[in-house]
């Protein structure tokens, strides 16, 4: 009688061992399947709804903001008197800081060749202050504008700038599809 009774113990052992085994495999897969359907999204500007307000360099919970300008080069006119570059009242078309739009000097010029500039954005120099982006917009054609950037952001729950956008600019977005960006848009969010 206690040798029937030792083997059903065993017996009982190996079966809840294997149980567990089992249960714990089925919830690991679980929240595998669970994590593989469910869609995430990251915050992002709409660049169409921007109106360059300058509360991304100074609400974002991040200093400086994750929020940073990007070039869309293919509408960009390389030209030598860019309204994103250069002050308005600049007495001269050169790189010295006091004709400079940028406070952090961002935004880096290089000559092509006659009339033609490039302007390229340093990134960690860029604040999200979004002068330049207005004065792309007002005397160019818009090559420049805001994006928030995912290597950057916090994705926090709430976005602190998303609660301040005068325009609802900020939006949740497919991780699929990130980036709005001039030229792959129309105005009505086409592509």
């Amino acid at each position: 009688m206690s040798e029937t009774k030792k083997h059903t113990r065993r017996d009982f052992v190996r079966m809840g061992a294997r149980a567990s085994i089992g249960f714990a495999l089925a919830g690991v897969a679980g929240f595998s399947l669970v994590d593989l359907n469910k869609e995430k999204y990251v915050w992002q500007i709409d660049p169409f709804k921007c109106t360059q307000c300058g509360r991304c360099a100074d609400h974002c919970v991040l200093k400086p903001s994750a929020v940073k300008c990007v070039h869309a080069f293919a509408l960009c006119g390389y030209c030598d008197l860019c309204g994103g570059y250069l002050k308005p009242e600049a007495k001269e078309r050169t790189t010295a800081a006091e004709n400079q739009l940028c406070p952090t000097a961002a935004i880096q010029r290089k000559y092509i060749e006659d009339p033609y500039f490039e302007y390229v954005i340093d990134e960690a120099l860029c604040i999200g202050c979004a002068k330049c982006v207005k004065g792309c917009g007002s005397f160019g054609n818009g090559s420049l504008h805001l994006q928030i950037r995912h290597d950057l952001c916090d994705d926090c729950n709430e976005c602190a700038i998303a609660r301040v956008c005068p325009s609802d600019a900020i939006v949740r977005v497919s991780i699929d599809e990130p980036y709005m960006i001039k030229g792959n848009f129309s105005k009505d969010g086409n592509a």
